[in-house]
């Protein structure tokens, strides 16, 4: 569980990054590992945040379910150059599946395209062409002409549980200042850190 003066204050910055006019102020980087130790990084949207922790949502077939399957330790990095002299908050946790009545709620709000390219895309697969994908797509809008789309057994979100939180603001001559929340059961603490 976040504590609150965690969860407010990465709200405030949210909110910040948001009449900022940042294009896409909830994408954060993602860091997995898959089963040989090797990193791997995108860049995926946060869906929702509260004392639980931080949501995203996925095809949990792709190389990022597969690695969050084999490894649920992962990172997450938001980079909000327009604020100040920028912000990141930089969050470690382990994520786990979210029950299948939050990931179907989340699913209704997708635009419909979203949702038949959900059942379209064998995500991380090699694809033999553009037309492959696009006929698809055309094949799940017959499928579910006419009726709401349901959410594919294979997609779905992930919360993550932080057991860190990093709060970085960026300064003149790179003086930034840095205060590292860390979890110690259900107790955080925070301390600085040298830039």
């Amino acid at each position: 569980m976040l504590s609150p003066e965690i969860l407010d204050t990465f709200r405030q910055l949210l909110e910040e990054a948001k009449a900022s006019g940042d294009p896409e102020p909830t994408a954060m980087n993602l860091a997995t590992v898959d089963t040989d130790g090797r990193v791997a990084s995108r860049i995926v949207l946060l869906k929702g945040v509260d004392e639980r922790g931080l949501r995203f949502h996925t095809n949990y077939d792709s190389d990022k379910g597969g690695q969050l399957a084999a490894h649920p330790q992962v990172a997450l990095c938001f980079h909000w150059k327009q604020l100040r002299h920028g912000v990141q908050v930089r969050v470690e946790g382990v994520a786990r599946k979210l029950q299948a009545e939050e990931s179907d709620a989340y699913f209704a709000t997708r635009p419909r395209g979203s949702q038949l390219g959900a059942w379209a895309s064998l995500q991380s697969q090699n694809l033999p062409s553009r037309q492959s994908f696009d006929e698809r797509v055309a094949r799940y809008e017959r499928e579910f002409e006419g009726r709401d789309v349901p959410r594919p057994p294979h997609w779905g979100g992930y919360l993550v549980e932080p057991d860190t939180v990093e709060f970085w603001y960026g300064a003149e001559f790179r003086l930034h200042e840095r205060v590292r929340w860390s979890r110690h059961g259900q107790t955080w603490t925070h301390r600085l850190l040298y830039p």
